[in-house]
């Protein structure tokens, strides 16, 4: 018998989404569609759909540590990404339990609030954020209401992105890519990423019409499941990837959707 193919592990920390378009269930597509084997630790169920968010419910912080447990035990992951972590309890779980282990690359993405509106961050975790997970991250990528948050300014150019990068990264010692999709004015989504040494301004022309949900999160795994790439290639190959799967994005129901899998083999072991 010919020897299976030996496939990548990542881990996604994140919120489930009931309605299938962000969170774990958008990390889990993504990990699939470039060849790697995902695993997850579900830190919240919420009820949504992609226009609202019913409710939530927090995972206690023990269950959050044992799924990772079980994960490291018998699927070491080479990368690690976070989404919603809802709590500064659940945060201080996470980051104590990363501490602990051989640590694999950590991509936070720091998930505050929703497409809809709903907050998703409760705001004592803003503080646990920052102290705790993001000293540990090897790459923050707030969208720009996030980096707004994180950095207590208001980002209005492509300029103040640059800042917003360069500040981040002096400030948690980590790289920072800022996403600009929902600055007003361009034609096109520009990002902004560095990491003390490399600057990127990445860019690709607006998909007028489409809103798409969960967007962020299938970033940000793209990047996780890249990690066997440099950083910054990483990170480009991952622009590539969400501007296909925005543009190529389908139907379901009444809302468009991104597609995960818009081009099967973009790359079969990130490593």
């Amino acid at each position: 018998m010919p020897a299976r193919p030996r496939l990548p592990i990542a881990l996604t920390i994140a919120g489930s989404d009931s309605g299938g378009g962000a969170g774990i269930q958008a990390d889990l597509k993504t990990f699939a569609a470039l060849g790697v084997h995902g695993t997850s630790a579900i830190t919240c169920l919420t009820a949504q759909n992609p226009k609202r968010v019913l409710g939530i419910q927090a995972a206690r912080p023990a269950i959050v540590r044992q799924q990772m447990e079980a994960v490291f035990t018998e699927l070491p992951p080479a990368a690690v990404k976070t989404g919603m972590l809802n709590s500064a309890a659940i945060i201080r779980t996470v980051a104590k339990f990363l501490r602990e282990v051989r640590r694999p690359p950590l991509v936070v993405d720091p998930v505050m609030v929703a497409t809809s509106g709903a907050r998703l961050l409760e705001p004592s975790a803003v503080r646990a954020l920052t102290e705790d997970l993001l000293p540990w991250a090897t790459l923050v990528t707030p969208n720009l209401a996030e980096a707004e948050t994180l950095l207590g300014a208001k980002l209005r150019s492509v300029e103040d992105l640059r800042w917003a990068a360069k500040t981040l990264h002096q400030r948690f010692h980590c790289a920072a890519l800022v996403k600009g999709g929902h600055l007003a004015g361009l034609k096109e989504a520009v990002d902004i990423f560095f990491d003390g040494k490399t600057e990127l301004l990445l860019s690709a022309p607006r998909v007028q019409g489409v809103r798409t949900h969960g967007t962020g999160c299938a970033y940000s795994a793209a990047i996780t499941a890249y990690l066997g790439q440099r950083l910054p290639q990483a990170v480009a190959s991952a622009k590539s990837y969400i501007t296909g799967a925005i543009a190529h994005s389908q139907r379901a129901g009444r809302h468009a959707v991104l597609n995960c899998f818009w081009t099967h083999g973009v790359r079969k072991d990130p490593r």
